[in-house]
Protein backbone atom coordinates (compact mmCIF):
# COMPACT_ATOMS: atom_id res chain seq x y z
CA UNK A 1 0.00 0.00 0.00
CA UNK A 2 2.56 2.10 0.93
CA UNK A 3 4.84 1.33 -2.01
CA UNK A 4 2.11 1.95 -4.34
CA UNK A 5 1.18 5.51 -2.81
CA UNK A 6 4.85 6.02 -3.40
CA UNK A 7 4.67 5.36 -7.04
CA UNK A 8 1.08 7.42 -7.65
CA UNK A 9 3.38 10.43 -6.54
CA UNK A 10 6.17 9.86 -8.68
CA UNK A 11 3.42 9.29 -11.82
CA UNK A 12 2.36 12.73 -10.93
CA UNK A 13 4.89 14.30 -10.42
CA UNK A 14 6.70 13.14 -14.03
CA UNK A 15 3.74 13.80 -15.69
CA UNK A 16 3.53 17.68 -14.55
CA UNK A 17 7.16 17.86 -15.46
CA UNK A 18 6.29 16.04 -19.30
CA UNK A 19 3.18 18.59 -19.45
CA UNK A 20 5.35 21.36 -18.82
CA UNK A 21 7.84 20.44 -21.77
CA UNK A 22 10.77 18.26 -19.85
CA UNK A 23 12.06 15.66 -22.49
CA UNK A 24 13.31 13.45 -19.56
CA UNK A 25 13.52 13.36 -16.06
CA UNK A 26 15.56 11.99 -13.37
CA UNK A 27 14.71 8.91 -11.06
CA UNK A 28 15.69 8.24 -7.44
CA UNK A 29 15.92 4.90 -7.90
CA UNK A 30 16.37 2.34 -10.72
CA UNK A 31 13.03 0.29 -9.23
CA UNK A 32 11.15 3.95 -10.42
CA UNK A 33 12.63 4.19 -14.32
CA UNK A 34 9.34 2.08 -15.83
CA UNK A 35 6.76 3.95 -13.95
CA UNK A 36 8.64 7.22 -14.81
CA UNK A 37 9.04 5.88 -18.70
CA UNK A 38 5.37 5.17 -19.13
CA UNK A 39 4.44 8.73 -18.11
CA UNK A 40 6.55 10.06 -20.69
CA UNK A 41 6.30 7.33 -23.32
CA UNK A 42 1.83 8.06 -22.69
CA UNK A 43 2.60 11.99 -23.70
CA UNK A 44 5.42 12.05 -26.22
CA UNK A 45 5.17 8.69 -27.88
CA UNK A 46 8.34 8.10 -30.00
CA UNK A 47 9.51 11.85 -30.69
CA UNK A 48 12.58 12.79 -29.54
CA UNK A 49 12.04 16.23 -27.44
CA UNK A 50 9.46 18.64 -26.94
CA UNK A 51 10.48 21.61 -28.55
CA UNK A 52 8.09 22.26 -31.33
CA UNK A 53 4.67 21.09 -29.33
CA UNK A 54 5.10 22.35 -25.78
CA UNK A 55 5.89 26.34 -26.07
CA UNK A 56 6.64 28.12 -22.45
CA UNK A 57 4.95 31.25 -23.15
CA UNK A 58 4.15 31.96 -19.40
CA UNK A 59 7.95 31.10 -18.54
CA UNK A 60 8.51 32.66 -15.11
CA UNK A 61 11.19 35.88 -15.38
CA UNK A 62 13.09 35.36 -12.17
CA UNK A 63 14.98 38.65 -10.70
CA UNK A 64 17.68 39.42 -8.15
CA UNK A 65 15.21 40.82 -5.84
CA UNK A 66 12.96 37.42 -6.02
CA UNK A 67 16.49 34.74 -5.27
CA UNK A 68 16.74 37.24 -2.18
CA UNK A 69 13.39 36.98 -0.59
CA UNK A 70 12.88 35.81 3.06
CA UNK A 71 11.38 32.09 2.82
CA UNK A 72 8.28 32.00 3.90
CA UNK A 73 6.44 29.28 6.50
CA UNK A 74 6.79 28.12 10.02
CA UNK A 75 9.21 26.20 11.62
CA UNK A 76 8.62 23.79 13.83
CA UNK A 77 10.00 21.26 16.58
CA UNK A 78 9.37 18.28 14.61
CA UNK A 79 10.89 19.94 11.49
CA UNK A 80 14.06 19.77 13.74
CA UNK A 81 13.62 16.43 14.70
CA UNK A 82 12.79 15.27 10.98
CA UNK A 83 16.15 16.83 10.23
CA UNK A 84 18.31 15.40 13.23
CA UNK A 85 16.41 11.65 12.26
CA UNK A 86 16.80 11.89 8.36
CA UNK A 87 20.63 13.39 8.58
CA UNK A 88 21.82 10.88 10.69
CA UNK A 89 20.38 7.65 9.08
CA UNK A 90 21.39 8.77 5.87
CA UNK A 91 24.91 9.41 7.32
CA UNK A 92 24.74 6.10 9.04
CA UNK A 93 23.89 4.44 5.88
CA UNK A 94 26.29 6.53 3.88
CA UNK A 95 29.28 5.27 6.57
CA UNK A 96 28.09 1.87 5.75
CA UNK A 97 28.57 2.16 1.43
CA UNK A 98 24.79 2.92 0.56
CA UNK A 99 24.75 6.25 -0.96
CA UNK A 100 21.32 6.26 -1.34
CA UNK A 101 18.71 5.34 1.42
CA UNK A 102 14.58 4.53 1.26
CA UNK A 103 13.79 7.08 4.62
CA UNK A 104 9.73 7.11 5.68
CA UNK A 105 8.76 6.36 1.72
CA UNK A 106 11.30 8.55 0.35
CA UNK A 107 14.20 7.66 -1.46
CA UNK A 108 17.32 10.17 -0.08
CA UNK A 109 20.20 11.14 -0.84
CA UNK A 110 23.60 13.36 0.26
CA UNK A 111 21.45 16.27 -0.77
CA UNK A 112 18.58 15.55 1.59
CA UNK A 113 20.59 14.86 4.65
CA UNK A 114 22.84 18.40 3.43
CA UNK A 115 19.85 20.30 3.62
CA UNK A 116 18.89 18.90 7.30
CA UNK A 117 22.62 19.54 8.55
CA UNK A 118 22.58 23.16 7.30
CA UNK A 119 19.58 23.65 8.80
CA UNK A 120 19.60 22.70 11.97
CA UNK A 121 23.10 24.52 11.84
CA UNK A 122 21.18 27.72 10.41
CA UNK A 123 18.49 27.49 13.58
CA UNK A 124 21.21 26.83 16.25
CA UNK A 125 23.60 29.71 15.08
CA UNK A 126 20.60 32.14 14.75
CA UNK A 127 18.69 30.62 17.82
CA UNK A 128 15.55 31.13 15.81
CA UNK A 129 12.16 30.68 17.00
CA UNK A 130 10.01 27.69 16.57
CA UNK A 131 7.19 30.20 15.35
CA UNK A 132 5.09 26.73 13.91
CA UNK A 133 4.62 24.90 17.59
CA UNK A 134 2.58 28.22 19.31
CA UNK A 135 5.33 28.16 22.28
CA UNK A 136 7.77 30.79 20.88
CA UNK A 137 10.52 28.21 21.90
CA UNK A 138 14.38 28.91 20.75
CA UNK A 139 16.66 26.53 18.82
CA UNK A 140 19.04 26.51 21.50
CA UNK A 141 22.03 23.91 22.01
CA UNK A 142 20.27 22.15 24.78
CA UNK A 143 17.23 21.80 22.94
CA UNK A 144 18.90 20.17 20.24
CA UNK A 145 20.91 17.77 22.33
CA UNK A 146 17.93 16.73 23.74
CA UNK A 147 16.12 16.17 20.21
CA UNK A 148 19.11 14.37 19.51
CA UNK A 149 18.80 11.76 22.23
CA UNK A 150 14.93 10.94 21.92
CA UNK A 151 15.17 10.92 17.85
CA UNK A 152 18.48 8.03 18.40
CA UNK A 153 15.83 6.38 20.97
CA UNK A 154 13.09 6.34 18.11
CA UNK A 155 15.78 5.25 15.32
CA UNK A 156 16.73 2.29 17.96
CA UNK A 157 13.25 1.92 17.99
CA UNK A 158 12.19 1.56 14.55
CA UNK A 159 15.25 -0.34 12.94
CA UNK A 160 15.26 -2.26 15.92
CA UNK A 161 18.34 -2.93 18.26
CA UNK A 162 20.45 -5.32 16.53
CA UNK A 163 20.67 -3.09 13.60
CA UNK A 164 20.79 0.03 15.50
CA UNK A 165 23.82 -1.94 17.11
CA UNK A 166 25.47 -3.52 14.21
CA UNK A 167 25.28 -0.22 12.31
CA UNK A 168 26.83 3.10 12.20
CA UNK A 169 24.21 4.79 13.77
CA UNK A 170 26.32 6.37 16.77
CA UNK A 171 29.33 7.08 14.51
CA UNK A 172 27.25 9.27 12.89
CA UNK A 173 25.20 10.68 15.19
CA UNK A 174 28.51 12.37 16.79
CA UNK A 175 28.77 13.83 12.88
CA UNK A 176 26.56 14.77 12.23
CA UNK A 177 25.22 16.77 15.51
CA UNK A 178 29.04 18.03 15.87
CA UNK A 179 28.84 19.39 12.34
CA UNK A 180 25.25 20.96 13.06
CA UNK A 181 26.64 22.62 16.17
CA UNK A 182 30.00 23.67 14.82
CA UNK A 183 30.94 27.52 14.94
CA UNK A 184 31.82 27.37 12.11
CA UNK A 185 29.89 25.50 8.64
CA UNK A 186 31.75 22.77 7.02
CA UNK A 187 31.78 22.38 3.40
CA UNK A 188 30.28 19.58 3.14
CA UNK A 189 28.30 16.63 5.26
CA UNK A 190 30.41 13.91 4.21
CA UNK A 191 34.34 15.50 4.04
CA UNK A 192 34.67 13.92 7.90
CA UNK A 193 33.19 11.04 6.82
CA UNK A 194 35.54 10.34 4.04
CA UNK A 195 38.05 10.69 6.48
CA UNK A 196 36.67 8.34 9.09
CA UNK A 197 36.41 5.80 6.71
CA UNK A 198 40.17 6.10 5.41
CA UNK A 199 41.39 5.62 9.35
CA UNK A 200 39.19 2.87 9.91
CA UNK A 201 40.22 1.18 6.11
CA UNK A 202 43.91 1.71 7.65
CA UNK A 203 43.07 0.09 10.73
CA UNK A 204 41.70 -2.38 9.35
CA UNK A 205 44.66 -3.42 6.60
CA UNK A 206 47.10 -2.93 9.69
CA UNK A 207 45.29 -5.46 11.52
CA UNK A 208 45.25 -7.97 8.24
Amino acid sequence: MANEAALELVRKDKLREVQAGHDGTWAAHPGLIPACMEVFNNIMSNAANQIETVKREDAAHITEQDLLQIPVGVRTEEGLRLNTRVGIQYLAAWLSGSGCVPLYNLMEDAATAEISRVQNWQWLKYEVELNGDGLGEKVKKELFDRVVEEEMGRIEKEVGTEKFEKGKYKEACKMFARQCTSPTLDDFLTLEAYNYIVLHHTKAKALN
